[in-house]
């Protein structure tokens, strides 16, 4: 289970993430990657922000995935998925870092094998994440 410590909560973050954050894409999911730390006055310096718990994951799954069933599962996978990155948060992003998961229709049929390298296929494209993983 994702810690609520590695949860976006408030609308405002979900907003802040897609927008100022970067994009990238695979069949399954889009993932918007965002580092809190970047200045929100856009002169491009680093902000003093604080962060606990490491990087923060939020997940937006619409019912394009399937019905009830299909979408609680895949968020399931996803948050399982989300708490397997965070653990490996050092190695792969860093505290300040927040990231949202848009499920596609075609997670609602993948396994979480796929989904775990579609979302790390996704991170390290959209360049903010090593990639020896």
């Amino acid at each position: 289970m994702l810690p609520a410590q590695n949860k976006l909560t408030s609308s405002v973050q979900f907003r802040t993430t897609m927008r100022k954050g970067r994009r990238a894409g695979s069949s399954t999911v889009v993932v918007h990657l965002w580092d809190s730390a970047e200045s929100l006055d856009g002169t491009g310096e680093k902000g003093e922000v604080a962060s606990f718990g490491g990087p923060r994951f939020g997940l937006i799954v619409s019912k394009a995935v399937g019905n009830a069933v299909i979408r609680h599962r895949t968020s399931r996978r996803l948050r399982h998925v989300c708490a397997r990155i965070a653990a490996d948060s050092p190695e792969l992003l860093t505290p300040t870092h927040h990231v949202v998961i848009r499920a596609l229709a075609g997670s609602g049929q993948a396994s979480s094998q796929d989904l775990e390298r579609d979302i790390r296929h996704g991170l390290r494209k959209a360049g903010r994440v090593r990639t020896d993983k």
